[in-house]
């Protein structure tokens, strides 16, 4: 598929240069003054990142507020149906043959006709899986009874059952075509949708969480449900195709009415569970190396992110306006702008230089604007003046405590070995080897230890190896011979969305703008509110600010769930093969997820990050088991008590890690980083004081400041600093001088075309049908030739003496011709 199909039309807001991916005038300047009284004592956000948040809020997530009504409902229908079987005793009184007849009953009672009992039925099958919460006194004995509940109904088969009725819901054409004609679409038109969905997001979430005092069947089913999911038993594909087809359908506009939010957590959570976590990944690719015979790991990259401390922000525009007006008015100020604990740890500026040599250092026409011209005042950092030097006399307590190192190990290529080499040749001695590493006749001592040092911190990368390995089966087909491909979870997930990737991609491209907060509403664009908006609106202002909160949660839940989704997909194709990740990452760079990204961090990320977006009385189990109390303007205003929401930090990392893996060691796409003027949008970033946000920030701003230009470097010293002490070094790259700036053109189209054409190459090797046509094998044994069975139509001998007569008989042979070389 042609790039200009793939589209998100998400660009058309911006110029040829990216320009308007930045607010303008007053707006910048206000929204930096709103940004500069914020980061100055900005908290440090204890915040651990992982797969999920907590279990709880995991749930809670799962309604809407406007959805509050229906937990009643639920109830309601179970102790109908209930009470007509157990006779004036309650679930938990049942013993467990009991609870399993009962559930055999519900099953049964699915399979009916009647639309309408059916979905009575769902529902007291949801109030199950809920924890059968009226009969419960804390949240603990709902959360446990939920989890008994759930893995009863697993083991009497539900799961399948209400995935032929969700089979069923997405065929239904005539809710579709009803849907689409409506003016407006309401919480009523998906009801059934949204208790099939809830009941199974239930099992898949409450099975996939480990517990310590789990029994050994729940052990056993887990492992059993997972195998479940991940294999092609639906249809010949696995679950999570099922749901990707809603997604593009939804997409499409042929069904409005599907409860995308439902949708999207059930997949994200089915692609976590079947393919597994980070700490997963992790292990999967320590266990790649050793099959591989690479080298260990240098080090856990989990644990060391978790063990990185947050560092202050550099300086605003504001606070560098109010310098520079100091220094206008005479008073360098020696007092620093921020905090001692910033990112710069080690002093950027010798506090002994003089006076004159920092004029001399700073002289404005010694500068060089590089690729983005002339820097904006605002986008730049204040160089901040080190303290005055203290008294001699102070207690040795007072010292200051530098980091014992650098907290990653380095790493180096063998391209890199190789282009050193390549250069110290030319240099000393005129012509170089090629790809020779070793013979180093000719060279000087010191280039002798350079390459031994760069040889010591040499990585090897899994992606390397099979890079190398999918040359060689290109090269020797014949020889090489067939390739095992192990049947992963990964793999067959591959294999099943390879023929319709891009809609999957766009599709998911296309909701995350319109759940993102910078995007404005347009006719044409896609209605995201489907599952939250209530039949009837708000009538007074406490409504309408329930339902306000309400869309920015639903919104904020939607971008967290496909951050989440897309990450751990390209993690898990990264893994199981290179060109399974590339083709992914080339069909979000086609369809604009550069910029798609840049415009969500373009915004007051301090405000996104501490947004108070959620009523905790309103959350699941809270709400079912205690009281309601009456809501108040005041107490919707409040929110909960949390410095930050966990779900959009955990979002904001997860887009930067993508934007990451789009871009490393792809020269284009870091020019697009630089074309898009990323490196305001990113350093506004780096205000949020958590470390492992800060970190990708980092090596996103590192991978383009060659580009930058020397007067964006000179400007933004605190910022090179944390570069320099958070980020990998890569021993023998020159980011932060550009003496050698890649002298090739920016051929966007060349590289990614390469990069297409390997991909083309890998999928046709692996996954065509009738892949190695020219070499296939040719039978010429003459007498296994005559023995084959050939069919022949049923007319054929009635007229096989004409035919013989006409063919072979009437032909005449020139058998000396046969024997001459043609």
């Amino acid at each position: 598929m042609q790039a200009e199909d793939m589209e998100v039309p998400i660009i058309n807001n911006l110029n040829d240069n990216g320009d308007r991916l930045r607010p303008k005038g007053k707006d910048v300047f206000k929204d930096q003054q709103k940004e500069s009284e914020s980061s100055m004592e900005s908290p440090n956000l204890e915040f651990e990142y992982g797969d999920t948040d907590m279990l709880t809020a995991e749930l809670s997530e799962l309604y809407s507020y406007t959805e509050e009504p229906e937990f009643a409902l639920n109830r309601d229908y179970f102790e109908e149906d209930f009470r007509s079987h157990a006779r004036g005793r309650r679930w938990i009184e049942l013993t467990v043959e009991e609870q399993r007849t009962y559930v055999m009953s519900l099953l049964d009672a699915l399979e009916v006709t009647d639309r309408d009992k059916r979905l009575k039925v769902a529902r007291a099958i949801l109030y199950l899986a809920q924890g059968v919460f009226d009969e419960c006194d804390t949240e603990v004995d709902v959360l446990h009874w939920s989890r008994h509940n759930v893995f009863l109904l697993y083991d009497m088969g539900i799961f399948t059952a209400l995935l032929e009725l969700l089979s069923m819901e997405i065929d239904n054409n005539q809710a579709c075509s009803s849907a689409v004609r409506k003016p407006a679409i309401s919480l009523a038109d998906s009801t059934e949708l949204r208790v099939l969905l809830s009941i199974m997001y239930l099992m898949v979430e409450t099975i996939r969480v480990q517990t310590e005092d789990d029994r050994p069947e729940w052990r056993a089913a887990r492992e059993a449900f997972k195998i479940e999911l991940g294999s092609p038993l639906y249809n010949g594909e696995p679950f999570a195709l099922l749901l990707f087809t809603m997604v593009t359908k939804f997409c499409s506009m042929n069904a409005p009415h599907f409860p995308m939010k439902k949708v999207l957590l059930l997949l994200w959570k089915t692609i976590l569970f079947t393919l597994g976590g980070f700490e997963e990944l992790q292990e999967m690719k320590v266990r790649g190396r050793e099959r591989l015979n690479l080298p260990p790991l240098p080090e856990d990259s989990i644990k060391v992110v978790r063990a990185m401390r947050a560092a202050s922000p550099p300086a605003s525009a504001m606070e560098l306006i109010e310098q520079q007006q100091q220094q206008k008015r005479g008073r360098r100020s020696r007092r620093p702008l921020v905090k001692q604990d910033s990112l710069d740890t080690y002093n950027e500026r010798d506090p002994f230089k003089n006076d004159d040599a920092r004029d001399e250092e700073e002289d404005p026409e010694d500068t060089d604007s590089g690729i983005e011209g002339e820097v904006d005042p605002l986008d730049r950092d204040v160089i901040i003046q080190p303290p005055p030097p203290p008294p001699p006399l102070r207690p040795p307590t007072e010292r200051v405590n530098f980091p014992k190192g650098l907290p990653w190990a380095p790493k180096v290529r063998e391209k890199d070995i190789e282009h050193f080499l390549e250069t110290s040749r030319n240099k000393f001695i005129g012509f170089t080897l090629g790809n020779d590493t070793e013979t180093l006749v000719g060279l000087p001592r010191p280039i002798h230890e350079s390459v031994k040092t760069l040889k010591q911190h040499k990585y090897v990368s899994i992606s390397e190896v099979q890079i190398k390995k999918e040359e060689e089966l290109q090269q020797c087909p014949m020889t090489l011979g067939e390739e095992d491909v192990e049947e992963t979870p990964t793999e067959m997930l591959y294999l099943g969305m390879l023929p319709n990737l891009s809609q999957y991609v766009i599709a998911l491209l296309k909701l995350l703008l319109a759940a993102a907060p910078t995007s404005k509403a347009k006719t044409d664009s896609i209605n995201i509110l489907a599952d939250v908006l209530p039949e009837e609106m708000p009538i007074t202002v406490l409504q309408s600010m329930k339902l306000g909160i309400d869309v920015n949660r639903h919104k904020e839940i939607i971008v967290k769930a496909i951050s989440a989704l897309l990450l751990l997909l390209l993690k898990h194709f990264k893994l199981n093969h290179i060109y399974q990740f590339e083709i992914v990452s080339q069909h979000l760079v086609f369809a604009n997820c550069i910029p798609l990204i840049l415009k969500f961090f373009n915004q007051n990320i301090m405000s996104y990050i501490s947004a108070k977006n959620s009523i905790c009385v309103l959350d699941f189990p809270h709400c079912v088991v205690h009281e309601m109390p009456e809501l108040t303007a005041e107490s919707l205003e409040a929110g909960d008590c949390n410095q930050f929401c966990w779900r959009n930090l955990f979002s904001c990392i997860n887009l930067l890690r993508i934007l990451n893996k789009l871009t490393k060691w792809k020269h284009s796409r870091t020019m697009m980083l630089v074309v898009f003027k990323s490196a305001p949008i990113l350093k506004r970033a780096l205000k949020v004081k958590q470390a492992m946000m800060q970190l990708y920030v980092l090596k996103l701003l590192k991978i383009q400041t060659k580009y930058l230009g020397r007067q964006w470097r000179k400007s933004n010293m605190k910022t090179m600093s944390a570069i320099y002490q958070k980020v990998r070094h890569r021993l023998n790259d020159d980011w932060a001088y550009g003496n050698d700036i890649d002298a090739r053109p920016w051929d966007f189209q060349a590289e990614e075309c390469a990069l297409r054409e390997s991909i083309e190459k890998f999928n046709s090797r692996r996954y065509d049908k009738n892949k190695n046509g020219d070499f296939a094998p040719v039978d010429n044994c003459l007498q296994s030739v005559l023995g084959q069975r050939v069919d022949l139509p049923e007319d054929f001998h009635y007229s096989y003496e004409m035919w013989l007569e006409r063919e072979v008989f009437s032909q005449p042979i020139q058998w000396e011709g046969l024997l001459q070389n043609p």
